[in-house]
């Protein structure tokens, strides 16, 4: 690291060593990085502290130089998940034809590719169900981000601005959702492409235009 006029950077403690600071933001970033793919993948139960210090390439002691707890880490880590989903989601309308961002972004959303990748994909999808069992700090995350995709979805709907807009934004995120939840939990391709090509076409004939 380049010194700015002749002093040394800032260094800090971490885990009784004295690293740059920017090394520690590095080394926290990691741990979050590797906490929302796991979280996606095997869900807040599954996910201990020792595993992600693990996957990260750290010693578990080195936790608490970044967190608080398990439950900051895990709050952190689903507002890095979603906010990485969402801004996969908000590009998958780019380029679409006027008039079928909607379409696109439903696509994108349903598509094999989401289906078989929880662990980079929304997180209500992959964690919904359990976070009613989560700290408040933890559904605070959720529910912030939950406002955030309705919205995203509000705007690539034809009656953006209506007074029905929120509604349908609300109904086509529910829809969404659930149909992936179903279909990742049937143990039967078929259907689950069944599933989201039915809650597709519900999303296509059902929004008011």
């Amino acid at each position: 690291m380049t010194a700015v006029g002749g002093l040394a950077p800032r260094s800090k403690y971490d885990n009784n060593h004295l690293v740059p600071s920017t090394k520690k933001q590095e080394t926290h970033d990691r741990i979050v990085r590797t906490a929302a793919a796991a979280i996606r993948k095997h869900g807040f139960a599954g996910t201990s502290v020792a595993d992600i210090m693990e996957q990260a390439g750290l010693t578990h002691g080195g936790f608490y130089a970044h967190f608080d707890s398990r439950d900051a880490m895990l709050a952190e880590a689903l507002d890095r998940g979603a906010g990485e989903a969402l801004e996969g989601l908000a590009r998958a309308p780019d380029g679409a034809a006027p008039g079928a961002a909607l379409e696109a972004l439903v696509a994108s959303y349903l598509s094999d590719r989401h289906l078989a990748a929880p662990e980079a994909g929304c997180t209500l999808a992959a964690l919904g169900s359990e976070a009613p069992r989560q700290t408040a700090e933890v559904r605070r995350v959720a529910t912030r981000r939950a406002k955030e995709m309705a919205d995203l979805i509000a705007r690539q709907l034809p009656g953006w601005g209506s007074a029905t807009g929120h509604e349908d934004a609300l109904a086509v995120m529910s829809c969404l959702v659930g149909a992936m939840v179903i279909a990742r939990a049937v143990d039967d391709p078929a259907l689950g492409k069944a599933i989201r090509g039915a809650a597709a076409k519900l999303i296509r004939n059902g929004v008011r235009r």
